[in-house]
Formats: structure tokens, C-alpha cells, sequence
């Protein structure tokens, strides 16, 4: 029996770590399976033609909210072209409808139900279907559920990295901890309370071998990476002292739940060994306590001050656009409460109603109106109108392209005071571009550049001469352009002063990795313009791992006249 195990991913960079994880927990015990792995962007025929030559007896997807739609697609086909083959789903887009699945794709067989190792290994060793746990199954024209079975210990799940060809150029995601001490009710995790930890002995030795062959990035997919002090401790200290200088390693935190002994290890790392991601959701402590979530938000200010303070770690801060007692007002509040805390992202999510966790089973009660195909994203609610979160999702497309593209870093700062708050800054851009006709257009990054230059000239009483500076620095930072702005003040050396600084600083201007820029304000003090001829070197070669800017050396008081 020939068993293809199949993952459709979001993007390229993206890998399954459940079929890789599936594939070897049953080779241990004697199975052997295929994995073929394809993107949600390839068109469903190729991926369909694809599985098809491989000539699978028993084709199993992983479901997620991402692929389900390109998944069901290829339920439907597959057993159009090829009736005999046997079709199976798990996953946590499968688990939390498995029936009503079945009864709606009569090409479906059989659905894996949470955890899927050992129920994958019984199927590979054609246990009787009575017998499996944890499967939801046809037979006839009845539908049968069987009992879940029992969290498995993580000790037993392989390592799947030995072999790192399949993963070249692709995100590594790792996993020490399944389920979730907490009950956010927006979330699936909540649902699996018991939290199993992979013991320190293991950890240990793959932490070893991500450091040992230089993997770029290693995505920790625990839900709550810091739910166990001594488990966090361990593996902080294990790589803040065999840092090899390369890998960068991603975790997902409760920020107010560090502890002063977490961030003490955190303040001694080099800048850009750790990122992490930390979910705020909300300011509002209504909402906190309508989506039973646990947060001491003074605490969670701290500890993002204090880290930011470090200039070592990069912080990704979460909200959510749609939860109960949340309405504009007090979105905008929470917005720039988190905005404040000047993460290096900050992401507004909108609301997934998912089936399975309780906002869903709750969502008629809310008034929740969302979209009946996925990603079951939020319409409208009892507190926030469609049109509301229409502006919302405004404000959202200009905060992606001006805040976390991180190419605004000392431009957005001096225009945040020119506004009531940073929100508006935001939905007046989003109306700026709306008002020239300038949405849904591609542009280049210097495009981006001369529209928030003509924005402020056109809406701001501003010293215009200093804005333009202070945008060119930040192209700067980022790049040496071949072409600068049409609008950039033409002030240059002559060849014996840049010989003169090719000798001070020891570089090469027609070198690619350096660029010689004069300005006639202070770069360093943004707040307040202030007359100061400088010449700055951007090097490229020294880049900041937590924003990708180049280095800078400031030559003051330089008389390029």
C-alpha cells in the first residue's frame, strides 16, 4: 500500500513539521510513506496531476485554515480520476468538524482527530477501524466516531531534522511543548489544557545540531513558550552560550509572565540571537476578561520597555480587530497603547472565528458576522460595524507599509506628533492615498518615499527641506540607490575631500558596501530640526540584525562648500 502524505503550505519558505513528523514516527516502527509538499500559490490542477503520477493507494492532507479550501478541492478530483484511491484528513481544520465533512465530501474516508502519531501508525498497520482512537470514519452509509485517545508523551515524537535537504532555504519549525495553559477563547490551543513537555536531554542535543549546521531561523511552535520557568531557563542558557553567531531563534510569549532571571539571560544575548512574538490582542480590560485571558498589562508594558531598552531582541506585538467589548474607540485606544510600547512590529490581526473554540460556539451571542469560506475572518460585530472595520482594515495596509517595513524608522517618528495620535497619522495616509487614486498600485520603494513626502507637504505644516533629509537617510539606511529622488538636494564632495575620508575611515565610496551622503541637519536629533553639516558613511556590510540598517558614521560640522 503505497500512502502519499501531502502538505500545502502558504508559501515556499514554509515547512509541515506534522507529515515530517508523522513520516517518522511510523518508519520507527517498521511503515514506509511518501511526503510531497506544494504551496496554496501552485494552481490546483498541477498539484493535482502531481499526486496523480505519483499513483497513491491512500492520500492524507493536512488540513489547516490556509489550504482547506485547495484541499477539499482535491478530495473532490482526486476520486473523480482515480475512484479508488482512499483519502484521509487530519489536522486542526479536519479535527473540529470531522463529521460534518464526511457527510458533506462523500469522496472523504476517514479524518484523523487531534494528535495524529500513533492513530496514523494503527491505520499504516490496518488495525480495524473499531479499535483506532481518535479517527471519525465511513462505513456504509453511517458515520462513526470513535473516542479520543490520550496525549501522548513528546518524548516519543522523532526529530525530523536529520536529514536537512528537504528543509533548504525553508523556515525550520520546532517544537518542545504541546497544548496551552491558558483559555483564550479565540484560540484551538486552549482547548488542550495538559501541557507536555519535551524533556531537556532531547532539547539539548537538537538545539546542538541547529547550531552546528548554521540553520538561519528555528520557529519554536510551542503556544506558550514560556509556560514553564525551568524549561524556559534551560533552553535560554543553553543557546546564549553556544551561540554560533548565525541562527536566530523565534518564540511566542506571555510577556508579562517573564521573569526578571528570564530577561537578565535575554539582556546578555547578541542582538538578533532570539526574536519573540507577543500577543496583546487588547488594551481593553473588558475584553481581556470576556476572552479569558490572562494579562497583567502594566507587567506586559515593563517587560516590553525593559527589552526594548536591551536593543537586542526584535519584539513582534499582536492585536485583534474584532473580539467582544471591543469597539472603534476602543480599538484605536488599545492601538496606540501597543504603539507606544515601539515594537518592531506591530501586527493587527482580525478575528478567525474558528470552529472549535469557544468565540465560535459563542459568535450568535456576540453578533459576530464573518466569512462563511475560510480564513472565517470577522465582518462586523455586536461593538464594531462593517464599515468600521473597513477603516480598520485602512489603517492596516498603511501600518504594514510604513511601520513593519521598518523604512521609516526616523520619518514616521518626526511626523507622529503633526496628528492627534499615530492611529490617525495612519487613516489620514490611507485617505491621502485613497483621494489620488493611488490604491491597489504597485510601486517601487522610492514610490513609498515620495508619496509620504508629498502627503505631508500637501496635508502638514512642516519644514519641508528637513523631512526630505530625513527621508533620504532612511532610503539610505536601507540601500544605495542607483537613483535617488527626484526631489533630493544635490550636495556634494569634491574628489579631495572624499579622499580625505577614503584615508580618515579607510573605504572605498565606488564600493558596493558603502556610500558617502551629506546632509546640512543633525540626523541625530529628530525631534527638533536642527542646522548641523554633517557627511554620513552608511556601511552595508554592518548591518542591524534587528532592522537591517546599515551602520553609520557621523562626520560633523564637515564644510563641504
Amino acid at each position: 500500500m503505497k500512502v502519499l502524505l501531502v502538505a500545502i503550505n502558504a508559501k515556499y519558505i514554509h515547512s509541515n513539521l506534522a507529515v515530517f513528523t508523522l513520516r517518522d514516527y511510523v518508519k520507527a516502527a517498521g511503515e514506509e510513506v511518501e511526503v510531497a509538499e506544494y504551496t496554496i500559490n501552485q494552481l490546483p490542477f498541477e498539484i493535482l496531476r502531481d499526486i496523480y503520477e505519483k499513483k497513491p493507494d491512500v492520500v492524507a492532507f493536512s488540513s489547516y485554515i490556509w489550504n482547506i479550501s485547495t484541499v477539499l478541492w482535491l478530495t473532490k478530483h482526486l476520486k473523480k480520476v482515480a475512484k479508488d484511491i482512499t483519502i484521509w484528513l487530519g489536522g486542526p481544520e479536519a479535527s473540529y468538524d470531522a463529521k460534518r465533512l464526511l457527510i458533506e465530501y462523500q469522496e472523504l474516508d476517514l479524518i484523523m482527530v487531534g494528535e495524529g502519531e500513533q492513530t496514523f501508525l494503527e491505520l499504516l498497520q490496518r488495525k480495524p477501524l473499531a479499535s483506532i482512537q481518535s479517527i471519525v470514519y465511513r462505513e456504509l452509509e453511517e458515520i462513526k466516531v470513535n473516542p479520543l485517545r490520550e496525549p501522548m508523551s513528546l518524548n516519543e515524537v522523532p526529530f525530523v531534522y536529520e536529514d536537512l535537504s528537504p528543509f533548504e532555504n525553508k523556515i525550520i519549525y520546532y517544537e518542545t511543548s504541546r497544548g496551552c495553559p491558558f483559555s483564550c477563547s479565540y484560540c484551538l490551543s486552549s482547548i488542550d489544557k495538559k501541557v507536555r513537555l519535551r524533556d531537556f536531554s532531547l532539547v539539548e542535543k537538537e538545539l546542538q545540531f541547529f547550531l552546528d549546521h548554521k540553520v538561519k531561523q528555528v520557529k519554536f511552535v510551542d503556544r506558550t513558550f514560556n509556560c514553564n520557568r525551568a524549561h524556559t531557563m534551560a533552553i535560554l542558557k543553553y543557546i546564549l552560550e553556544h551561540d554560533n553567531g548565525v541562527t536566530n531563534f523565534h518564540f511566542e510569549v506571555s510577556a508579562d509572565l517573564l521573569s526578571e532571571e528570564e530577561l537578565a539571560v535575554m539582556s546578555k544575548m547578541r542582538p538578533g540571537l532570539i526574536q519573540l512574538e507577543i500577543g496583546v490582542q487588547s488594551t481593553n480590560s473588558a475584553t481581556i476578561k470576556e476572552i479569558d485571558r490572562t494579562m497583567n498589562l502594566d507587567k506586559l508594558k515593563q517587560v516590553v520597555n525593559q527589552i526594548h531598552s536591551m536593543n537586542n531582541i526584535h519584539q513582534h506585538l499582536d492585536l485583534i480587530v474584532g473580539l467582544p467589548f471591543e469597539d472603534y474607540d476602543t480599538f484605536i485606544h488599545s492601538f496606540n497603547e501597543v504603539y507606544a510600547m515601539r515594537p518592531n512590529q506591530l501586527q493587527m490581526g482580525f478575528l478567525k472565528v474558528l470552529k472549535g473554540s469557544k468565540i465560535y460556539e459563542k459568535h450568535r451571542e456576540y453578533e459576530i458576522v464573518y466569512s462563511d469560506t475560510v480564513p472565517y475572518e470577522v465582518m462586523a460585530t455586536k461593538w464594531v460595524t462593517f464599515e468600521e472595520v473597513l477603516t480598520l482594515k485602512s489603517v492596516e495596509e498603511m501600518l504594514e507599509v510604513y511601520y513593519n517595513s521598518n523604512q521609516f524608522t526616523h520619518t514616521l517618528p518626526y511626523l507622529e506628533p503633526f496628528f492627534s495620535s499615530p492611529f490617525e497619522l495612519f487613516l489620514q495616509l490611507y485617505g491621502y492615498y485613497k483621494k489620488k487614486n493611488l490604491l491597489g498600485l504597485k510601486f517601487t520603494r522610492v514610490a513609498r518615499y515620495d508619496i509620504l513626502r508629498d502627503f505631508a507637504k500637501e496635508n502638514l505644516d512642516i519644514a519641508l527641506e528637513y523631512l526630505e533629509e530625513l527621508l533620504v537617510f532612511d532610503l539610505y539606511l536601507r540601500e544605495k540607490l542607483k537613483k535617488p529622488p527626484v526631489w533630493k538636494k544635490d550636495i556634494s564632495l569634491s574628489k579631495k575631500e572624499l579622499r580625505a575620508l577614503q584615508d580618515a575611515y579607510q573605504f572605498k565610496e565606488s564600493g558596493k558596501m558603502t556610500h558617502i551622503e551629506v546632509f546640512s541637519y543633525d540626523m541625530r536629533s529628530i525631534e527638533q530640526p536642527k542646522k548641523s553639516s554633517q557627511v554620513i558613511i552608511f556601511d552595508y556590510s554592518k548591518r542591524n540584525p534587528l532592522t537591517n540598517e546599515a551602520s553609520v558614521v557621523v562626520v560633523e560640522d564637515f564644510d563641504y562648500e
